[in-house]
Order: structure tokens, then sequence, then C-alpha cells
């Protein structure tokens, strides 16, 4: 097992440093730094202009030496620029450029500065993280067991009732994007069209105060699509358990029928749904991104939109490796818990 992890962890560092290098590359494109340059400067600007402002802030350099400072494992430039001004990536507000360090990277903690905030992009991407860190964990702990709860029961008996009727609620729910569902909780609960107003139409008071009037609904919009998807996994990982031989056998035995659901079908039938609760996580984020624009929720991915709409480079790029991260580290988990649960599994 710890060989097994070792080596996850080795591909996984190597594919983060792939993907974080492909969004560097695409966010310092020429068109992008022209238009953070002129966003910065002057939208009049001409292009010898925009030239000059881009070579004396280092953007106009090799795309790897950029890339190695801005992991920390080169050192930053110091650059004395046409306007007789030096400057130095390393020297932040506040600090003169022969006080300040030699390497600031991503392995040093340093996350760059953001243009549109002013601001270290560390601590605000911090903060937007804990915001949305909160919002996703109430969403799982309203997603997971209603989910698992409406599959297992659809799973139990195929062809019934139950099964007829979660299966219809499930693919409903999962085949209306967030942007439809949230627009529609809105529609009925927040505003005077069906007339209940029980809850707030915005979250932007649930950064600092959340309750039940604020939050409710950016939950419950991340929840629906969820809850959907992982019922239907689950329904037909029951399903197929329950038609297995061993069930059949437990049952001719006299085992009784929730008997057989419990000690033989259950860990079973819930080593596919793992999997798919653990990758939802990475899935989240998406959802998010819809959900926390919509409700005015200030998190990790209305940060996201607001740094593409605004060219913030620095914050864009902090928001892909947090995405990153998180995306191989819930693959991760998911295959060992994979392994754990399915003895059928065998690690060379």
């Amino acid at each position: 097992m710890l060989q097994f992890i070792a080596r996850r962890t080795g591909i996984m560092i190597l594919t983060a440093l792939c993907l974080t290098f492909v969004v560097f590359f695409l966010t310092n494109l020429y068109p992008n730094l022209e238009k953070l340059a002129k966003t910065q400067g002057n939208f009049r600007m001409s292009e010898e202009q925009v030239q000059t402002w881009l070579d004396n802030r280092g953007y106009t350099r090799n795309v790897f030496v950029k890339y190695g400072e801005w992991l920390g494992v080169v050192p930053g430039y110091v650059i004395e620029g046409s306007d007789g001004e030096t400057r130095a990536r390393c020297a932040r507000k506040g600090t003169a450029v022969e006080d300040a360090p030699k390497y600031c990277g991503i392995l040093q903690g340093d996350w760059g500065y953001s243009t549109v905030s002013k601001d270290n992009a560390g601590p605000l991407l911090w903060n937007r993280l804990k915001l949305t860190g909160f919002l996703m964990m109430w969403a799982l702990i309203i997603t997971v067991p209603v989910a698992l709860i409406l599959g297992i029961f659809a799973g139990m008996k195929e062809g019934s009732k139950t099964d007829r009727s979660v299966s219809t609620f499930s693919i409903l729910s999962s085949a209306t994007p967030e942007y439809v569902s949230g627009v529609v909780l809105i529609a009925i609960f927040a505003s005077s069209a069906v007339g209940l107003k029980w809850v707030k139409g915005s979250a932007a008071q649930a950064m600092t105060a959340p309750d039940l009037s604020n939050f409710t609904l950016p939950v419950l919009t991340i929840a629906l699509f969820n809850i959907g998807y992982i019922a239907r996994m689950t329904r037909a990982s029951m399903a197929e358990v329950m038609t297995a031989q061993y069930i059949r056998t437990a049952r001719l035995k006299g085992v009784s029928f929730w008997g057989v659901v419990f000690k033989h079908a259950l860990r079973n039938a819930l080593i596919a749904p793992f999997t798919i609760i653990i990758l939802q996580i990475p899935y989240l984020l998406t959802g998010v991104v819809i959900t926390e624009t919509l409700f005015n929720y200030k998190g990790i991915g209305w940060q996201l939109v607001q740094a593409a709409g605004n060219n913030d480079i620095e914050m864009l790029l902090g928001v892909s490796v947090i995405s990153v991260i998180i995306v191989l580290v819930t693959q991760l988990i998911s295959d060992i818990g994979y392994v754990y649960l399915n003895p059928r599994i065998r690690l060379n």
C-alpha cells in the first residue's frame, strides 16, 4: 500500500506540474498580457508602449523561466526598466527592492500579487477557499445521506413504484444544470413570482453570518444535481448486487430479506457509489462557480469568474492550482478507498 501511495503521489505531482504549466502558458499569452498592460496602464497605449510596459515588468521573458519563478525554483527577476525604475518580482507592497527575498513562488507560500485587489493573492485565496469549503461541506452533508438512502431503497426492489419514482426524480434533477435549478428556486422561494419569500435570493450575508434564510438556496442548488446522479449510481449498483448468486443463496438458506440487505448486499453495493461520491467533490467546483456567481457568494468560484473577467493573472493561476490539487487529491483518496472496500483488488 505504501508503494502504491508513493507511486500515485509521484504521478500526482507530475500531473500537477503539467497542468499548471499549461494554465500558466495560456494565461501568459500575449493577448492576455496586452490586456493586462492596458488595464493597469492606459487603454490608449500604443503597441510600443504596451511592449515597454511588459518589458519593464518581466512579462516578455522566456515562459519556462517565468514558470520557474512562479513555482519558486528560479530566483525572481530584478529589472531596471527603461523608465529608470528598478523592479523586483519578489518586492511586494511596502518592501524595498534591495530587501526583497530571492525566491518568491508557490513553494515559498507566495501566491503572487492581485492586480485587481491590489493585495497579496495568498490571503485572499485562503479566505475564498474557506467560504467555498463551508458551502461544499453542507452540500455534501445533505447530498450523500439523501442520495444513498434513495438509491438503496430503489435498488432493493428493481421495477417497483419506489424504484420508478426515484429514477424519475434522479433523471430530472441530474439533467437540470445549476443555473436553471438556482433560478427556479429563487423564483419559487425568494421572489414575488410565487409569493412564498421564505428565504433570501442572495447569499452575501452568508459569508459572515450564515443561517437558513441566506444559506438554504445555494446549498440546495448544488445538492439537487448531485443527489440525482449519486442516487442513480447507487440504485444501479444495489440492483446488480441484489441479483448476484450469493444473494440468492443466502435467501434460499432462510436469511431474511433485510438480513441479506444489511449483512451481504449493502457493503458491495456501496463500492461504486463511494468512488462516485469522492469524485463528485472536484465536480462541485464547477457547480460552485455557477452557484456562487448566481447568489453573490464570494468563494473560490466567484473569485475565478472575477479573475478571468478582469485578467487578474496571479489570482487566476492561484485558483487553478487549488482546483488541480483538489482534483488530484480526491482521485488519490478514491483509489485508496476503492482498494480497501473491494477485496478483489490486489496491489502488485
